[in-house]
C-alpha cells in the first residue's frame, strides 16, 4: 500500500527536524569570572554569550562553605530544577575531586548547592541593576529571560569549565 504524498513528506522530514533540534544543544559551557561572562558552545562554535553575576567575593576559587566565592575548575551541569527559589536553576557538580581533597586537607567544609540560576523574586532592586554587581552566595546568576534561553540550550550532563 502506497503512502499518501503528505505522509511521505512527513516521514522524510521527521529525522531532519529531530536532528536540527538536537544540533542546537550545547556540548560545553565556559564561564570566565573576570569577564562576568558565560559562553555556550557546540563543537567549538559559540552559540551564545550571557552576562552573569557571581558570588559577592568573586576573586579566587571557592574553598569553603560561606566564602561567597564561585568555584573554579571542571564540573558537570548534572540536573535542572524548575522550582528554584531563584526562578529556575541548573546544578553544578561542585565539589569535584580536587575540591574535596583540598577541603579534607584543610579541615574545612567545601559547601555545595552551587547553581546557575535566575533572579531573586524577593529583591527590591530592578533586574537590570542587580546584574551589574555580584550578589550571590557563590552561584552564577542570569536574568530570568537569559536562564530561559540557556535552559533550552542545555541538556543535563553538559560539561562546564569555570575560569578565574
Amino acid at each position: 500500500m502506497a503512502l499518501p504524498f503528505y505522509a511521505f513528506i512527513v516521514f522524510l522530514l521527521t529525522p531532519l527536524t529531530a536532528h536540527a533540534h538536537s544540533s542546537t544543544k550545547a556540548d560545553l559551557v565556559v564561564v570566565t569570572k573576570s569577564q562576568l561572562a558565560l559562553s555556550v558552545f557546540k563543537e567549538g562554535k559559540l552559540l551564545k554569550k550571557f552576562n552573569i553575576a557571581l558570588g559577592s567575593n568573586p576573586v579566587g576559587p571557592k574553598r569553603k562553605r560561606g566564602d561567597k566565592r564561585t568555584p573554579e575548575g571542571r564540573y558537570t551541569l548534572d540536573y535542572k530544577k524548575e522550582d528554584s527559589a531563584y526562578y529556575r536553576a541548573i546544578h553544578i557538580s561542585y565539589p569535584n575531586e580536587y575540591d574535596l581533597r583540598y577541603s579534607k586537607a584543610n579541615g574545612v567544609d567545601p559547601g555545595g548547592q552551587i547553581m546557575i540560576h535566575g533572579q531573586d523574586p524577593n529583591s527590591s532592586i530592578p533586574v537590570d541593576k542587580r546584574q551589574k554587581f555580584n550578589w550571590t552566595d557563590g552561584c552564577i546568576a542570569l536574568t530570568n529571560k537569559d536562564i530561559d534561553e540557556l535552559w533550552q540550550l542545555l541538556d543535563e550532563g553538559t560539561p562546564i569549565v569555570i575560569h578565574p
